[in-house]
């Protein structure tokens, strides 16, 4: 957007009634039979807001005062989330949230998919607050500040936020921002930080740094300090994600228990995990609740990352498959299953985007097939879990609108029925729905 259409938005704020919130938790309202999206803006309030941007089909802004206020709506428990971008919802009252996430899945499935659940699932929900075991944070050395900001980025996604502590990342690391702040200022290549990415498992922590510029020695061992004095590990990526390496402690490993079923899964900092532990411990349960495998049954579980699902399906079933694109997740998968005595799964690399009719595993039938891809969605393999033979598939979802679309194909191309679906809460106070949905067929 150039100078010139800037300079036409109007200084005074617009009043806007709002009908809906969009799927990124903005407020929708309209202006002379356009839209307009309101950062900070609910549904059924009257407010005044201030444009900030003008496109051909809908209009920006940000909400500068409510005068009618939404009975959903609360104080939000972080001081600076007007300006963070971490979070979308803290506005709105928990349950509210629940609410509104269900209602996109119901309105995806309906508009997109042309589909129905014969039943909704009672929304999964935890704890809303401390959640984040994984995160990836900005860091910017601002001069005016005379400091290092670590953190997500501002609403608008230009700067990186100035806050003191985070309420919904892990307890390792929700007061550590200025710690993590003091170190990178610390630095001799402070200002080639451009980001600091954090894992936490249920035995420690550990943080990424992302850095442009090669470390000096004395860097090397201001981190190795700090890691001691906080117990962090430390890890190191100078080029691209093949290059992370541990700096310090000498050895590290990261693991979290699903302990329903006596599984402990190790991973790496970057590995892929469902990012709240306690809402994937619910999600487990659900996907073993509506998959059912019996003694007899083989399951296949695409998109199966370190074993997350596989291993606890095979506490169930005769024979659990794994298959995913990441060789090094694959590798995981296969440590996690030795780990666990887990000697009935098996895992395969396979790029699920491209054709798999040459693999070992596309020949065996299978009784069920579980689904957790990417936000992209699973399109190009539905017909891999059509001519599979399984008469039950349960699809795990992060993005509605792909889980919505890939329905629409099961029903209609597969002949599947859509049997159930629901949310879950995975990223409390952010507008991110998680969903599970389950598919029979005679």
């Amino acid at each position: 957007m150039g100078r010139r259409q800037r300079r036409r938005l109007p200084p005074e704020p617009v009043s806007v009634a709002i009908s809906d919130l969009a799927h990124d938790g903005r407020g929708v309202g309209r202006i002379d039979d356009k839209a307009v999206f309101v950062h900070g803006a609910l549904p059924g309030e009257v407010v005044n807001a201030r444009l900030i941007a003008r496109n051909r089909r809908y209009d920006e802004a940000i909400c500068t005062e409510v005068v009618e206020v939404s009975a959903e709506r609360i104080e939000p428990a972080c001081p600076w989330f007007e300006q963070c971008g971490g979070c979308a919802l803290q506005h709105l009252d928990h349950d509210a949230q629940i609410r509104f996430k269900h209602k996109r899945l119901v309105d995806n499935l309906c508009r997109i998919g042309e589909v129905s659940p014969r039943e909704w699932l009672e929304p999964l929900a935890g704890d809303a607050w401390f959640y984040r075991r994984r995160a990836r944070l900005s860091a910017r050395q601002v001069a005016g500040k005379g400091r290092v900001l670590v953190g997500f980025r501002e609403k608008q996604g230009r700067f990186v936020a100035d806050v003191g502590h985070c309420r919904v990342l892990h307890p390792d690391f929700s007061q550590r921002l200025e710690s993590l702040s003091k170190l990178l200022g610390r630095l001799s290549v402070a200002d080639a930080v451009p980001q600091i990415e954090t894992a936490s498992g249920d035995n420690g922590s550990a943080i990424v740094i992302r850095h442009l510029r090669p470390l000096e020695p004395a860097d090397l061992m201001v981190l190795k300090e700090w890691s001691e004095a906080e117990g962090i590990a430390v890890y190191l990526q100078p080029k691209g994600p093949d290059t992370v390496h541990l700096l310090w402690p000498e050895q590290h490993q990261l693991d979290y228990r699903i302990e329903a079923l006596d599984l402990t899964l190790d991973f790496h900092p970057q590995d892929f995990v469902q990012v709240n532990a306690q809402m994937n411990q619910k999600l487990v349960a659900r996907a073993i609740e509506l998959l059912a495998p019996g003694p007899s049954d083989r399951v296949l579980d695409l998109f199966c990352g370190l074993g997350n699902f596989s291993l606890a399906l095979a506490r169930y079933a005769d024979t659990v498959v794994g298959v995913e694109g990441s060789a090094s997740l694959i590798d995981a998968a296969r440590a996690n299953a030795v780990g666990n005595g887990v000697e009935n799964a098996l895992f395969f690399v396979d790029n699920l985007s491209e054709d798999v009719s040459s693999t070992p595993w596309f020949k065996m039938s299978f009784d069920s097939v579980l689904i957790d891809p990417p936000r992209s969605g699973a399109l190009e393999i539905l017909p891999v879990v059509a001519a599979s033979g399984a008469r039950r598939v349960v699809y795990v979802s992060c993005n509605p609108a792909t889980l919505a679309r890939d329905a629409g194909v099961l029903v209609r191309e597969h002949g599947f029925s859509l049997v159930s679906a629901g949310i879950a809460d995975m990223f409390p106070h952010t507008a991110h729905v998680e969903s599970i949905a389950l598919f029979e067929r005679p």
